[in-house]
């Protein structure tokens, strides 16, 4: 069920809702403004929490006895912790969630986001929700705009469910959410702002988790084409044909396999009065991966529905840009295949011969991703846009190397590699950067072709990277390796169990703020 998102200048005292949401935090000794702990009106030198915007009217409404609730339900105000609270009918809302905030002192969008999903979750038998959690942000260097977006996400990513396989299941029935504090002009376009990238973040997560059966290549270029009608987004699909005649030989070779046939899509966004070259997405749409050939063990399959997840998110960003009010041109590139194993599969020991016309020695079926992206990445470079980002669930080294909550970083020029970093910084998408190191490019060396599709295993990220920048040809350019943030195992603060949306976030930044790497920037 969508959310209603709105503001109000209201006293939390003043609201009608079913749950009152306010921030308690843990203080630290010289606390900011707000009420002190440890008995109310009598500040300590080292308060052990800190009442936040509208706690006050829950003290009140529990006669001072807050703290002592908390105490008792052993609560601190750690980020994230969230506990309902009665509020013995003193006050509009019908009852209160206290939801922790860490240190008030330190507050960051990522922070009121975390909490703001803890409250979601919280509140999900609630109908409406009031919530002066982006009123906390006093405390902090955050406008109340960016607040107000901040925590509407939060909300909105973890109200977040996937129920179209469990029709017994109990949704969520939280359908409206009133933000107390500021109510400008500024902090109403948050919210619509905020409303508009976790609509994309959210249909990416559906498209990751939806089961592969029902998300062929086909299946996945109509569900585009509804998702960006209307939108301002010129889709092309093409066909095996049309391939061929793009001589875009990775794709149709890891997509032979299987019976069904593989796609690519092109997304063109150009709203009047774009100026410059385009911005390049390009995503990695793996609809299904049993490795091929080079089969992977049962349990590697399990959540092989995950492997379009860069695909999913570059379709995704491509449907909210006109909502956003995107100036700038971005074009998306999709290559999208399942990569099956039978009679027609590629071999190892086959050469596959890509758009820019290198041959590959493809030794290990399981790295078909960097087979379809090669093509993308031409395609992409053919058409001179102004940079390229790519986003892939690429290899399981990169999750060796940073765990499940972090993607890889690695380009070939450092203004823009900067720029994204940047990007990812703001939204709280959790990026690292990874060299291409060049002496690491011989482990790429294949005696018959231009090069094979897998180096050493040591160092597997950055030869898989090192082989991406071989279809790049003059663009600056950023690959994002985000195979262990883009799937998780149980819910992470905003992100949900399953499918993240990882990278909506990211390109939608990027895109609203892109400034042309300088022609002069250092290569890396």
């Amino acid at each position: 069920m969508p959310i209603s998102f709105s503001a109000s200048s209201s006293a939390a005292d003043r609201i009608a809702a079913d749950l009152l949401a306010v921030p308690v935090g843990i203080a630290p000794a010289a606390a900011p403004k707000g009420r002190p702990a440890r008995g109310r009106g009598k500040a300590t030198p080292t308060p052990e929490r800190w009442l936040g915007p509208g706690a006050d009217v829950v003290d009140d409404a529990l006669g001072g006895g807050l703290i002592a609730f908390l105490d008792e339900a052993g609560f601190e105000g750690r980020l994230g912790e969230a506990i309902a609270v009665p509020t013995n009918g003193n006050l509009r809302a019908k009852a209160a969630i206290i939801v922790g905030i860490g240190d008030p002192a330190e507050l960051t969008g990522d922070t009121l986001r975390r909490a703001g999903a803890a409250v979601a979750r919280r509140a999900s038998k609630a109908t409406s929700l009031a919530t002066t959690l982006a009123a906390a942000a006093d405390t902090s260097g955050l406008d109340a705009a960016e607040a107000a977006q901040a925590v509407t996400e939060g909300l909105a990513l973890g109200a977040y469910q996937f129920l179209e396989y469990k029709p017994k299941s109990t949704p969520s029935k939280l359908a409206k959410v009133t933000l107390l504090g500021s109510a400008s002009a500024g902090v109403k376009a948050a919210l619509a702002r905020a409303e508009a990238i976790t609509d994309a973040v959210c249909w990416a997560r559906d498209l990751v988790n939806t089961p592969s059966q029902d998300k062929s290549p086909a299946d996945v270029a109509d569900d585009t084409r509804a998702l960006l009608r209307g939108k301002g987004v010129t889709v092309q699909v093409f066909d095996v044909a049309q391939m061929r005649q793009k001589k875009m030989g990775g794709v149709l070779g890891v997509g032979q396999g299987s019976a069904q046939t593989p796609r690519f899509l092109k997304l063109t966004y150009a709203p009047a009065g774009a100026r410059g070259k385009q911005l390049a997405f390009v995503g990695k749409g793996v609809v299904f991966d049993s490795g091929g050939l080079s089969l992977k063990p049962a349990g590697g399959m399990e959540t092989m529905k995950c492997d379009m997840s860069g695909a999913a998110a570059v379709i995704a960003s491509m449907s909210a840009l006109k909502a956003l009010g995107v100036k700038q041109k971005v074009t998306g590139y999709v290559p999208l295949v399942e990569n099956m194993p039978s009679g027609t599969a590629i071999r190892p020991g086959d050469i596959l011969r890509h758009r820019n016309g290198k041959t590959v020695e493809v030794l290990n079926t399981d790295a078909e991703g960097r087979l379809i992206l090669a093509d993308a990445l031409t395609l992409a470079s053919d058409e001179k846009p102004a940079a390229i980002v790519d986003l892939a669930t690429l290899t399981g080294a990169c999750v060796v190397a940073l765990g499940d909550k972090i993607a890889g970083v690695m380009g070939n020029d450092e203004a823009w590699s900067e720029q994204v970093l940047d990007a990812a910084g703001r939204v709280g998408e959790r990026m690292w950067p990874l060299p291409l190191p060049a002496d690491y490019r011989r482990g790429l060396d294949s005696p018959i072709a231009d090069l094979k599709n897998v180096g050493p295993r040591e160092g597997g990220a950055l030869t898989a990277g090192l082989f991406l920048q071989e279809f790049v040809d003059g663009a600056p350019w950023v690959h994002l390796d985000i195979a262990g943030p883009a799937f998780i195992t149980g819910d992470d603060g905003h992100n949900s169990k399953g499918g993240t949306g990882f990278g909506v976030r990211t390109l939608l930044e990027l895109a609203s703020t892109f400034t042309p790497p300088p022609t002069n920037s250092a290569k890396r």
